[in-house]
């Protein structure tokens, strides 16, 4: 078979899986199997429910790991999507299923790169390794997180890390996430007096106290960011207030919001600022914080020169470096230090992530080959280089 037709009927076993977070439906079963039958020594962590699959072979050199996840976001109404979500269907030049870009083709090729490079007797002195989570979509606490307590406490950490993550916007490598920005969570509740509309002086109403300051929040201009993050930024995402009556005055008024911040900003200085502000209106109120995760940056070196010399060889495009996109699971990745405490070098590389958490979500059948292609070469150029 082709490596174009064994990606691809991969990730139709892997789309087949009705695996929503936190089920991985199996889907960890097949890939362990895979990598098994070439000489990988596989290993499982599970907490609450959460599968973690950790597969390694080689024992010397550079360690390249290889990460991903298998569970995917819900598929929504059944009745939007032109074809079952969980029934792989070919169309189009297209293969379209509920986790086919994000991300089990990308785990797919991986698997398929893995076997390939053991099979032309590519791996050398090196080392490569595999941990796979059922937790990426959803809280993260018991996922990739919790596996890499397990393994530091054995001494492993790898020295470089390519995430499967759907990376490219309009075409395959045009792409490559080399850090992803902070994200903090905030709740907030202003406190009032509840009345009727008609008693405003026997009343506090908390929407009309919290105006001005929400408009300082969201109008601060946090910084420019850098030559490699965008500026930080804040957005309200839900607001809620009332007992549902017109003529009520309430008694509380709610905002949630959600800070993306580079690495110009730290957690405590974030949270100092806002807390400042909201006290200096003399406002009523209670905020409780969330951090889903500190900003992280693989800056040029190694990996991401690779990266993008075989990037370029096998698509002929030039990846733009890019730090945009929501959280994943390289934050736990690039923050995995061992006795040295250097940080590992961390990228995403994937296909298109256009379709991403859709309707129809889609993998361009073309990408695939290419795809697996373009991690064996990472990963074989990386493992043969003189020990880091």
């Amino acid at each position: 078979m082709s490596i174009q037709e064994r990606v691809l009927a991969l990730t139709c076993s892997l789309i087949e899986r009705e695996s929503v977070t936190p089920d991985d439906a199996g889907c960890q079963a097949i890939i362990g199997s895979r990598l098994r039958d070439v000489g990988f020594q596989i290993q499982e962590f599970e907490a609450h429910g959460v599968r973690n699959l950790w597969a390694s072979i080689g024992n010397n050199g550079n360690h390249l790991l290889f990460a991903g996840h298998t569970d995917v976001v819900p598929a929504g109404n059944l009745e939007e999507w032109d074809s079952h979500p969980f029934t792989p269907t070919l169309r189009e030049g297209k293969l379209f299923g509920r986790g086919a870009s994000d991300m089990k083709a990308s785990l797919a090729s991986m698997v398929v790169a893995a076997e390939d490079l053991i099979e032309n007797d590519e791996i050398g002195a090196g080392r490569i390794s595999f941990l796979i989570t059922s937790d990426e979509e959803g809280p993260a606490v018991h996922g990739t997180k919790f596996a890499i307590e397990q393994l530091s406490k054995r001494g492993v950490r790898p020295d470089f890390c390519i995430v499967g993550e759907p990376s490219s916007t309009k075409k395959l490598g045009d792409t490559i996430r080399c850090g992803r920005r902070g994200s903090i969570n905030a709740y907030l509740q202003f406190k009032g007096i509840q009345g009727h509309v008609a008693y405003p002086d026997d009343a506090r109403n908390p929407i009309h106290e919290s105006t001005r300051a929400i408009y300082n929040l969201i109008s601060k201009r946090w910084d420019e960011g850098n030559d490699y993050f965008p500026p930080t930024s804040l957005q309200v995402s839900n607001v809620q207030a009332g007992t549902g009556a017109i003529n009520v005055i309430p008694s509380s008024a709610n905002y949630h919001f959600n800070i993306r911040f580079n690495n110009e900003q730290t957690v405590e200085g974030i949270q100092s600022w806002v807390e400042g502000e909201l006290e200096r209106h003399n406002i009523e109120f209670e905020v409780a914080w969330q951090l889903s995760g500190l900003p992280f940056l693989t800056e040029r070196g190694f990996l991401l020169e690779t990266a993008e010399n075989v990037v370029e060889q096998e698509t002929e495009i030039t990846p733009t470096l890019s730090t945009g996109g929501g959280t994943s699971d390289g934050r736990f990745i690039a923050k995995w230090k061992g006795d040295t405490g250097k940080a590992v070098e961390v990228i995403e590389l994937g296909p298109s992530n256009a379709s991403i958490h859709q309707v129809n979500e889609f993998v361009e059948i073309r990408d695939l080959a290419p795809l697996s292609r373009i991690y064996r070469k990472i990963a074989r150029d990386l493992i043969q280089k003189e020990q880091v």
